[in-house]
Formats: C-alpha cells, sequence, structure tokens
C-alpha cells in the first residue's frame, strides 16, 4: 500500500472486588480491552484507608498524562496508597512495556497506522494533544503528551509542540487530540490550529503531515478529509 504521508528530505476495603472485576476482564478480553486506569488497578491490586484502588489508579494515570517518559518512583510514592512495592510494580511494568513493545521505530505510512498509538487516550475526560515525532524513514521516534485542555478547548502554543521533535531532530509531526464527547467533527479552532502549527513546521523544517481527532472507537484525519494536503517533499 503507498503511504499517504509523502517522504520528505472506593474505600480501601471495598477495593478488592475492583481489582477482581479487571482481573476477570483481563482472562476473558485479555489485557488489551482494557482502559489504562483498568490496567493501572490490575498492577496495583489494592486500595489503602480511606482511598480505594480506582482512585489511586487514578492519581498515577495524571502522573504518565503530564507526561515524562520514567515515571519516578519517588513522585510515586508521595501518593497516598503508593508505597514501595506499589510503585516498584508500577515502575516495573511500564519499563518491561518499553522494552518489548515499544512505538520507537514503527513505521507510519498512513493515519490508521498512527491511531493505534494513540487510541488509549480516548477515555479521557478531557482534551489531550499529543505530538508523533517521526525521522526522515517515517519512523516514529516517540509519542508525547504536550497539552491538557479543557473539554472543549485545549490550549496549544507551537513551542510546547516542537520542542521536543527539535530535540529529537525529526523531519516531520503528526499531532492528535481526543473529543471527550465522541463528535469527531473538527472545530474551526481546531482548524485554525492546525494552520498554526503547520506555519510553524515549514519555518523549522518539520512539517505537520497530518492532524488526526480520535474517539475510542475511530478518528478523523485531515489529510484523508483534505482539510491538509500531503507535503511533496523538502
Amino acid at each position: 500500500m503507498n503511504s499517504i504521508y509523502v517522504l520528505e528530505k472506593i474505600p480501601a476495603k471495598a477495593s478488592g472486588k475492583q481489582d477482581i472485576d479487571v482481573r476477570e476482564r483481563i482472562l476473558e478480553f485479555g489485557p488489551r480491552a482494557l482502559s489504562d486506569r483498568e490496567l493501572l488497578i490490575a498492577i496495583i491490586g489494592s486500595g489503602c484507608q480511606g482511598k480505594s484502588v480506582t482512585q489511586i489508579a487514578n492519581d498515577i494515570l495524571k502522573l504518565i498524562d503530564r507526561g515524562k517518559s520514567d515515571l519516578e518512583i519517588d513522585v510515586m510514592k508521595k501518593l497516598l496508597g503508593i508505597g514501595d512495592a506499589k510503585a516498584c510494580a508500577i515502575a516495573a511494568a511500564i519499563e518491561l512495556g518499553r522494552r518489548f513493545y515499544s512505538v520507537r521505530d514503527r513505521k507510519i505510512s498512513m493515519p490508521h497506522d498512527v491511531y493505534p498509538l494513540i487510541s488509549h487516550f480516548a477515555d479521557r475526560k478531557q482534551e489531550h494533544f499529543l505530538v508523533v515525532s517521526l525521522n526522515g524513514a517515517h519512523e516514529v521516534n516517540a509519542v508525547r503528551h504536550v497539552s491538557l485542555g479543557l473539554v472543549n478547548k485545549a490550549i496549544i502554543h507551537p513551542r510546547e509542540v516542537f520542542a521536543d521533535p527539535i530535540v529529537d531532530r525529526a523531519c516531520a509531526v503528526i499531532v492528535a487530540h481526543n473529543h471527550p464527547s465522541g463528535n469527531l467533527e473538527p472545530s474551526q479552532e481546531d482548524i485554525e490550529i492546525t494552520r498554526r502549527l503547520r506555519d510553524t513546521g515549514d519555518i523549522l523544517g518539520i512539517p505537520v503531515l497530518d492532524h488526526l481527532i480520535f474517539c475510542d472507537k475511530t478518528y478523523y484525519s485531515f489529510v484523508e478529509h483534505h482539510l491538509i494536503q500531503p507535503s511533496t517533499g523538502l
């Protein structure tokens, strides 16, 4: 298939039931069917006095969403309900996943190649803006969280979007954000943000190849809907 992207030079006492429910879902459907929060519940296992396992998982998820690739154990241990054992289990699970299933070097040729790398953000209740950094062969350098916005508005600045891709020596980027409402039709603001990022990328020599709006079932690609023309080369 030809590439569409042109290459360029609950209280703690009750928390056990939640853990059991999650384990049952893993056994029946496999871990891929679970949300990020449910996977964390499976790892954490139980709550503590005054804090359910779901609340603890939500706190850890907020740390992950804020976006460092290495989730520091000392930072996790500052959260109520996270001691040495839970912090080490979470850190080990993240590192194991990174070693075996890293997104790095995945080839991106079409919008549907991007969706599996970002779709786990679809269950968030607020908009999350993401940037996928690509090398000259359109292989993934990294997928990063850039901004957390309100339910209907994400505050995006080009310097935040391009800061890490510049360090990566990226040759192109793809941006994406979730629509918690499930309505994937781009707003006028989405279109304006895309135009602004495209202009900035052209100046930096790091073109924005596409903008994906996504939910838990599907996505909307600006390229596929002809709101962005595929790049023609550096």
